[in-house]
């Protein structure tokens, strides 16, 4: 497919947060996530406007992409008075399990991705009612869209 807007290494001129994923891809080297609800910054080099705008379909992907790690992240469970009835802790999910995870993280919310000495996490809000914390390493990223829409 063929998109009219396309940036390369601007991951931090979009606000990700609230961003819901409609398709996601984890395999060896290749990492892409489709995005709806994304929030196109004043400082993206495409972004002709002075304001905050967003849109739906952008394609997020990463280049010569390495899965670090993917961890499901723990819980506590308390009682109707607040009492605190059991911990659950992080646990890492087996790679073998990827394709099974990505099921559960389409249709989920991104709350938080940041990129920080090379690595990406995505903070993403699954539709189990439970949140997964995803590390990905790769060479840089591209986004590309069609459309710009009022926020």
């Amino acid at each position: 497919m063929e998109y009219k807007y396309s940036t390369i290494n601007e991951v931090n001129h979009f606000e990700f947060g609230e961003a819901v994923v409609g398709d996601i891809k984890l395999t060896e080297r290749m990492f892409h996530l489709v995005l709806d609800n994304v929030k196109i910054c004043p400082e993206n080099s495409c972004n002709r406007d002075i304001r905050m705008m967003r849109t739906n379909e952008l394609l997020f992907k990463i280049s010569d992409a390495e899965i670090i790690s993917l961890v499901e992240e723990g819980y506590n469970e308390y009682d109707a008075d607040g009492n605190l009835k059991h911990t659950y802790p992080d646990e890492e999910v087996e790679k073998a399990k990827y394709d099974e995870v990505a099921q559960v993280l389409l249709e989920g919310t991104i709350y938080e991705l940041t990129l920080q000495s090379g690595v990406y996490t995505f903070i993403i809000d699954g539709t189990n009612d439970r949140t997964y914390a995803l590390k990905v390493t790769g060479s840089g990223d591209t986004q590309e869209w069609n459309r710009f829409l009022e926020v």
